[in-house]
């Protein structure tokens, strides 16, 4: 059995529309600039590659896909040490996070909810889900397997 969840970014959904408005406002009202455009272009880009967050646990790996894949991370479920349903502070934000204190790295598109993995050399990740329970059930069933 495979695990597939993906998890949509609602507040970035809304902070994108409310940009492209701005921008299409800013369009119609000033003059035309090449490099305004491709500014504009760029944060749309951005925006929508945070939209959704994927996450994927086969028998032998830990997959987190943002959006169309701009950015992914594979994590080897053998390296995996434990793993641990979570609650993210407000001021820890979305998208992906480098906390110095505690030093973990953050993988989030919406809510509070999270599944902290610390692996066997001592990183420690937090991944956001609508789902952290069963996404903590799957992720400690598969390492007991390996």
């Amino acid at each position: 059995m495979n695990y597939k969840h993906t998890q949509r970014g609602y507040l970035i959904l809304f902070v994108l529309l409310a940009i492209v408005l701005l921008f299409g406002f800013i369009l119609t009202k000033a003059e035309f600039q090449t490099l305004t455009l491709i500014i504009m272009f760029v944060v749309i880009f951005i925006l929508v590659s945070f939209l959704s967050l994927n996450v994927i646990v086969d028998e032998k790996h830990l997959q987190i896909k943002f959006g169309y894949g701009i950015y992914k991370k594979r994590f080897m479920l053998s390296e995996i040490n434990s793993a641990k349903t979570v609650k993210n502070h407000w001021y820890y934000g979305w998208g992906i996070r480098l906390w110095l204190w505690p030093r973990m790295v953050i993988f989030n598109v919406s809510g509070f909810d999270a599944v902290e993995i610390t692996m066997k050399d001592g990183e420690i990740f937090r991944i956001g889900t609508d789902e952290p329970k069963k996404l903590e059930q799957v992720i400690l069933q598969y390492r007991n397997i390996n």
